[in-house]
């Protein structure tokens, strides 16, 4: 039996109304060799070294064409596709003519697209039983966004930066909610606040006079 949960999220439409989506609660993690256990059941006839070998054959070559440059369809698991990311340390190209231009060493493939086959998801979906698990409740502010903003250049006066967690615990936003609001201060220039730092070391701080 699997489960669901009723999850409230801000609106990104910049209403204060939130939104509402569903998601299934994971039971746990199936292990790889539980997974071959499961498909080696007795009377499959399926041999579980067998089993193994294959699969490791399976992702060394996909590992390869991935690298290539293609896309690898499976049929009725899906179809696979590699993507690209910046090197640790490497800042972000644009089309800037004065700056200077990244190259093919400054990237790195950093993960691999996955877009199921329409079978799978159907034959899970016949095989899904659903429950309801619960709900889970946007963390309400007791201030309001001005409020917030005031409590946020208080924090970089005594502290100097700030992160996404220090505005969370002072503010009682959710971690989701908060990164929204810090953009929005960070792209209006009349807030006060810019970033310095890029993905887990970006830190928030006092925007530098224009003067």
């Amino acid at each position: 039996m699997a489960k669901y949960i009723k999850q409230e999220m801000p609106n990104m439409n910049g209403t204060d109304e939130p939104q509402v989506y569903y998601r299934l609660q994971t039971n746990r993690n199936i292990k790889f060799k539980e997974f071959t256990e499961y498909i080696c059941q007795p009377g499959t006839g399926v041999n579980r070294g067998t089993v193994e070998q294959v699969m490791a054959h399976v992702a060394d070559r996909l590992a390869e064409l991935l690298g290539d440059g293609y896309s690898v369809t499976i049929d009725g698991v899906g179809t696979f596709k590699a993507t690209l990311g910046l090197k640790r340390d490497k800042e972000m190209d644009s089309f800037n003519e004065s700056e200077a231009k990244l190259n093919a060493r400054s990237l790195q493939l950093n993960g691999v697209s996955y877009r199921a086959d329409k079978s799978l998801i159907k034959k899970a979906n016949l095989r899904c039983k659903l429950e309801r698990a619960g709900e889970s409740r946007l963390r309400q502010s007791p201030y309001t966004k001005e409020e917030r903003l005031e409590l946020a250049l208080d924090f970089l006066a005594r502290h100097g930066a700030m992160r996404i967690a220090n505005y969370v615990e002072i503010t009682g936003l959710s971690r989701s909610a908060a990164t929204k609001e810090l953009i929005e201060f960070r792209n209006d220039s009349s807030s006060g606040i810019s970033f310095i730092g890029r993905g887990s070391s970006k830190v928030y701080v006092k925007q530098m006079s224009q003067e």
